[in-house]
Order: structure tokens, then sequence, then C-alpha cells
């Protein structure tokens, strides 16, 4: 991953700026600073190539969980920020990092999905979504596949909205499993600059 200058103050429209151009913001070391990152290989979800395994599938159309889109924001980026893989020695989601994307949640720009078992949030995922493109930034699991229903479910919604990209940043087995490739940075804003050109509404 390729770390640019630090920023002393983001805006939500830096933020969006940043994500056009296929950088992302992201906290780190135990202060929390705010870096923009390019990640070099990029990782992308192909809508059209997206796998699921036989026994996901069969437990996600039996399973009792309620799955909602939007309706609890705050409590999902919250709990995203407990459970960060990636870097889980530093501030990686900043109380500064959450109020932006809170922020832009209320401008319509940042959603997420919740899984409930009756009125407890047991799992979810949250990201932004511009035209046809949604950049996936993380997601928390409390009980057994409940991360993977918001995927699944997810990846329902963009496919019924006929987006075009699902970007991860980074790849992991987790999403290696759902069929998550890597590609140059070019090849993906090649993508991106596509999908930024086609109108469409999450």
């Amino acid at each position: 991953m390729i770390k640019l200058p630090k920023l002393f103050s983001v805006t939500p429209e830096q933020v969006l700026a940043a994500y056009q151009h296929g950088m992302f913001p992201m906290s780190r070391g135990q202060q929390g600073d705010i870096h923009w990152y390019i990640s070099e290989p990029r990782a992308i979800i192909p809508l059209d190539t997206f796998k699921v395994r036989r026994s996901l599938q069969k437990a996600y159309k039996k399973s009792h969980y309620r799955i909602t889109f939007d309706t609890a924001f705050s409590q999902v980026i919250r709990a995203c920020a407990r459970h960060r893989e990636v870097f889980p020695e530093e501030v990686w989601l900043s109380d500064e990092m959450i109020d932006l994307y809170i922020e832009l949640h209320q401008r319509g720009h940042a959603h997420s999905v919740e899984v409930w078992r009756g009125e407890e949030l047991v799992g979810g995922l949250y990201g932004l979504a511009m035209q046809a493109a949604f950049f996936g930034e993380s997601m928390f699991s409390r009980v057994p596949y409940a991360s993977q229903f918001a995927l699944l479910a997810l990846v329902e919604r963009l496919r019924q909205h006929r987006f075009l990209l699902l970007d991860t940043q980074v790849i992991t087995p987790h999403l290696a499993q759902f069929g998550a490739i890597e590609m140059t940075h070019d090849d993906y804003m090649a993508i991106l600059v596509h999908a930024l050109r086609e109108e469409r509404h999450f």
C-alpha cells in the first residue's frame, strides 16, 4: 500500500474526491492520524463472477436473521472499528474518521448493511457509493456468518441496481473465497472511470 502525505484536517468533500481518484483515507498510528493511501495492487470483487459456497448460500436462504440497509450506520461503523484485522495493532478508524463517514452517510454517500438477530445487531458492513461504484470499507460479525450475509445482501443490491464496481481495496483470504481479484492501479482506474460515468442509485 502506498502512503501519501498526511493531512491535518480532512473534509467530506476531500474524501469523495480521493475515492474518485483511486485513493482512500485511513487513520494510522496510536494517535489515529489520517493519511491518504493507494493500494497497489488494488482488489475488487467482480460482481458478475461473485462466488458463494453452496453451504453459505443454503445458510443464507434459511437464516432467520433480518437484513436492513442504512438503518444503523453509526452502530455499524463503530463495530467495524473494533473488528479491523488488517492493522490490528493500530488505530485505523479514529473518531475523526468515524465522524467523517457519518456525515457522508447523512449526505447520502455512505451506506451500511445491517444483520439483526431480533433487536440485536450481530453483523454488518459499510462503504461509499458513487455513481456505479461501491467502495467497501469494512465489515464485522458477532455471530457465525453474519458479515458474510451482509456481503451477500450488498452484492444482491448492487446487482439489482446494475453497479459496475465493488472495490475492496486489498485482498484477504476471507474476500478471496468470494472471487476477489487483484489488478494494477492503472487497470483499476480504467474500471473506476467507467463506473463513475454511469448514473446509478444505491
